[in-house]
Parts: structure tokens; sequence; C-alpha cells
């Protein structure tokens, strides 16, 4: 199947954005890296300078049940930084949960030390023994220091190697995510407080004002049918309730950190945006997606956010239909497209079996090329190569990792050599 880009829009709107004031010296007071902050422009995110860009990278999970970023016990922030560095990318997904929020209020205002979050996820003579690991590979840290304090260690560290940080809220309880089931579908659900998450939105947005590379955050991760509770589900689970909180969360962001781009991610999993991006009805009311209702000044904040995981598709054609129709759609526009609404659109997951011949498949190639062809940014699941528990099984390997079960290598280096890094260039060309 073949696509017109003609009307993606590929000439810069640099114009209409004002100029950079200058130094004595001449150099753009905003021209140091990050060159923030971003705005959109319809379907591009500009710089401070006017100039196109977008993200290429991975996800570096920290949301699981110790609520730290993965890996640590196997290799320093400054190595694992540096292999993500090594692909040329530009950015990381790096995701929390909003239970260790939650419990920095709860303990009077103060975050938990690491050696009390290993110690309850792992239990005493494991996580005792999984955090000395992580202290002699990070000997900047100590028992006494804080999840927070190891966030800012890997913030500081990317910002040290021109890494975007996109921040993420991927679940309210510490786990893995995501089921259907988890209790973290839907606001609402038995773990998801939608006060405590805007609550946790704004925390972390506001923290985050220190760390340099950040530029963006995701409201929420896979929204989806909390299926094991019906009567949410027939109350709330709608585009009409999704509209309300987004709206919700994006007002909080927004207020403790203006400069930040806000991602919006759809339903089902966050596969689909379509009634946004065709402007059409939010049911179960009538009213369709407008970026007038969300708060004067942060309009030009918004990003969509798409997952895609259609592993066993059997043509390019008919991946690239579904994401198309899907919301990448938004990045076209044009008479008679059938778009209202156009937006910069990420694919912030995606991902597959890191063996030496899956990435040869239809999904892994035809992603490898699509996305590129659309400068549409995208982060890539996932960097971990194991993780400190899943699912109640310590020191799970996670096939799907970019690094292999210590961290210390790829995992695929013919994927890497052979698709990876190629990707990564042709988005960022």
């Amino acid at each position: 199947m073949k696509f017109s880009f003609a009307l993606l829009g590929l000439a810069s709107v640099a114009a209409a954005v004002p100029s950079p004031q200058l130094t004595n010296d001449g150099v753009s007071a905003r021209a140091a890296w990050p060159n923030g902050p971003f705005v959109t422009s319809g379907r591009w995110i500009l710089d401070a300078s006017g100039k196109n860009l977008t993200y290429a990278g991975t996800n570096w999970p920290g949301h699981a049940d110790v609520m730290i970023p993965e890996g640590l016990q196997y290799q320093s922030i400054e190595t694992i930084v540096q292999k993500i560095k090594s692909l040329g990318m530009n950015a990381v997904r790096l995701t929390f949960a909003i239970q260790m929020v939650d419990e920095i209020y709860a303990n009077g205002g103060k975050d938990i030390t690491i050696q009390k979050a290993f110690v309850q996820a792992l239990g005493q003579a494991n996580g005792m023994k999984v955090l000395n690991q992580v202290l002699a590979k990070n000997p900047r840290f100590s028992a006494s220091t804080t999840r927070l304090q190891v966030f800012d260690a890997v913030a500081d560290e990317l910002a040290k190697q021109q890494i975007y940080v996109h921040l993420d809220n991927h679940i309210s309880k510490g786990m893995w995510c995501c089921s259907s089931t988890d209790g973290n579908s839907w606001w609402g659900d038995t773990y998801f407080s939608a006060a405590n998450w805007t609550r946790g939105l704004s925390y972390m947005a506001d923290h985050g004002r220190s760390w340099p590379g950040l530029t963006s955050i995701g409201l929420r991760n896979e929204p989806r049918d909390p299926t094991n509770n019906p009567s949410l589900s027939r109350a709330s689970y709608n585009w009409e309730a999704w509209h309300g909180y987004m709206r919700q969360g994006a007002a909080a962001v927004h207020a403790a950190h203006p400069d930040l781009l806000i991602f919006l991610s759809g339903l089902s999993f966050d596969t689909y945006l379509t009634p946004v991006v065709r402007g059409q009805a939010l049911t179960p009311g009538a009213g369709t997606f407008s970026r007038d209702e969300f708060a004067p000044g942060y309009a030009g904040k918004l990003v969509l956010e798409l997952h895609n995981y259609e592993n066993s598709i059997g043509s390019c054609g008919s991946l690239q239909g579904n994401l198309l129709r899907n919301g990448f759609e938004a990045l076209q526009g044009g008479t008679g497209s059938g778009v209202v609404n156009v937006f910069p659109v990420m694919m912030t997951e995606f991902g597959f079996q890191m063996d030496a011949s899956t990435w040869k498949g239809v999904y892994a190639s035809c992603l490898a090329s699509f996305l590129p062809s659309l400068k549409a940014g995208w982060t890539i699941w996932v960097l971990a190569g194991s993780y400190y528990i899943r699912s109640g099984t310590q020191d799970y390997d996670e096939s799907w990792g970019l690094l292999n079960h210590d961290w210390s290598a790829w995992r695929s280096p013919s994927y890497v050599e052979g698709a990876l890094k190629a990707m990564v260039r042709n988005t960022l060309s």
C-alpha cells in the first residue's frame, strides 16, 4: 500500500516563532541544549529557535514494585546512558508510579529510602542483597538515598549526554503494567484515584523543574476498559470522560511546569485516537475535541501518543493503514483527508522479541521504515534486560529488552546494527 506524503507539511514553520535573544557575544541565549522550551505548531514540535525536532529513543522503566529505574544492580547509570547514546538516540521515556508520590505525602513530604524500597518490594534478604549490588555499581548512592534522588541522578546523566527526558505516568500502584484487571485501568479503578493522579502529576512536573533535560510528560499510560469493574466501565469508560480527565491532568502539569509538552494517550491500551484526530463526537456526548477547551497558554503544548503491538500482522500495507487510521493521519491533514485536528504524533511503545530474526519480520521492518518516513517520533519498548521484580518473579529476564540480562551488551546485536541504528538516523536526519 502506498501513501502520499505531500501533505506532511515538511516546510519549517520557524518564521512563526519569535527569534531568540542574543547574548553580547552573539550566541543565542537559548541555543544551549536542549534549547527549550518546546512548543507545537501543526504536526511539528519546535525548539526555542523554531527548528523541527522529534524523539528517537527507548523506554527505561521506573514504575514497578521498587519504583526506581531498573538495572542499577548490574550497571552504573553512566554506563547505561552511554549505551543509549551509542545508538544515536536523543530521548528516554522514563516511567514512574503515582504510588511513589502517594507515599511521599503519607510520609510527611519525605520520600522513602532505597533501602526501604528494595526491602518492601523484594523482602529483607533479597532486598538488602540487591541494594548492596546497586551501591557497588553506583557508589554515589547510599542506603539512605531516596527514590527520587535516583530519578534525579538518572535525569542528570541523561542531560550530561544530551538525551531528552520524557517523563511518563505509567501506572498508579507500583507494579508490572498492564492488564484490564490490574486495578489501574481507568480513573476510579481500585488503585486509580483521579485526585491522587493529578496530585502526582503536579508533584513530578514541579520536581522535574530541576532536570535540565526534561522536555515533556505523558499524562497516563494505556487507558483501558476496567473489565473486572463493570459498573465503572459502564459509567465512564468512554471518550467524553477521557476528555475531561485529560484536561484535568494537563491543567495540573501546566500549572506546575508550564514549559513541558503534554502527551495525550488514547483508549484501548492507547491504540487509537481517531475521534480526536477526525473531530468526531466524544461519545456518549456530542462534543468534539478542541484545543480551545484546554486552558489558554498551553494549547500549543499538546502531542498525541500511540502504542502498537501488532506483531503478527501479515503485511506492511495493513500495518501502515491501521496506524494512519488510528491516529498517525494527524501528521498529514489536508483537504479531504478527514483529519480535523493536526498534531505531532509519536509511537511511545512498540516492541518485539530481541533475537537474531524477529526484527527481519513484517512488523519490525515495516515500523523501521514507516515511522522515519513520517518523521514520527518513537520510543521502543524496552531498554531493560531484566527487572528487579516483575509479577512476583525477582530478577525477571526481559526477552524483549534491548540489553541482555545484566545490562552489559545488546541482546540482539544483529538488530541493533542491522536496523535500529539506521532507524534512529533516518528519524533524526
